[in-house]
């Protein structure tokens, strides 16, 4: 794994470090993004980096607590349903705080991360209606293969992903991209795969979000059916959808060109609103 920067921010009463890589410009609008389940700042490659500098803006990676090269999560500790909850209201933001990250952003979500962002989206709607303490200003949403609900493909994937983690080369793949491979699988895994999660759902939040939305499936995702991403657009109406012939769970590794060009072609059009 590269040696990227790492930044100290307070979570949950306790200091965790965060990965974190700056790429593209020096200036100019930002682009967070945000990991899959398993994912870390070197497991999005260079797609980052490309994306941005065609984009024209800054990008934002970083590795949640438990992945990558940040903090590890605790042996012990097991993450509740809410955990992407808390990773859009409590790590995101004290994150781009700690940076002094002051433009409106941009998040790119892919999976989990894709979740984390819709739901940043919909509190950042939902502290603006009432009044509250603001998040960070928003202007728009990429999501990859987000989850809205469980389904019995993603439980029957991450189930067979248990298997080749205690049986295959899963853990030994993982290694490259975390400091501790265990943190990171038993962290997603357990949490998904736990009885009380199976209801989980963040269906109610979608109809917050009001900003730019572009959410992106492959046909043959094995982790999720097009009902994730349709389910958001009849929430959000004003979401745009690109359903992916012959790519998977990771578009941006199956149908990387093609995803891109839709990426630019969204951003170019509503950058100037935000």
């Amino acid at each position: 794994m590269p040696d990227e920067p790492l930044l100290e921010i307070d979570w949950g009463g306790r200091p965790v470090q965060i990965e974190y890589q700056w790429v593209g410009r020096s200036e100019g609008p930002v682009m967070v993004f945000l990991h899959e389940g398993l994912g870390s700042v070197s497991m999005w490659r260079d797609f980052p980096s490309q994306l941005c500098n065609a984009l024209g803006c800054r990008g934002l990676i970083y590795s949640r607590p438990g992945y990558g090269r940040s903090s590890p999560r605790p042996a012990a500790e097991h993450w509740g349903p809410d955990f992407m909850h808390r990773q859009a209201g409590e790590v995101l933001p004290r994150l781009l705080q700690a940076l002094g990250v002051s433009e409106p952003i941009w998040l790119l979500g892919h999976s989990d991360g894709g979740s984390i962002a819709l739901l940043y989206a919909a509190q950042h709607a939902q502290a603006l209606q009432s009044g509250g303490p603001h998040r960070h200003p928003l202007a728009g949403l990429i999501v990859m293969a987000p989850h809205i609900m469980v389904e019995e493909i993603s439980l029957r994937s991450i189930t067979q992903a248990r298997q080749a983690y205690l049986q295959g080369d899963l853990r030994h793949k993982l290694a490259r991209h975390h400091a501790d491979p265990d943190s990171a699988f038993w962290g997603w895994n357990q949490a998904w795969l736990a009885p009380d999660f199976a209801k989980w759902s963040i269906e109610p939040e979608l109809s917050r979000i009001t900003v730019p939305l572009l959410a992106i499936q492959g046909l043959n995702d094995e982790y999720g059916s097009l009902e994730q991403i349709r389910g958001i657009a009849r929430r959000a109406p004003q979401t745009e959808l690109l359903e992916m012939p012959d790519c998977g769970h990771s578009p941006h590794r199956d149908q990387a060109q093609t995803l891109s060009e839709a990426i630019a072609h969204f951003f170019e059009r509503h950058k100037r609103r935000a």
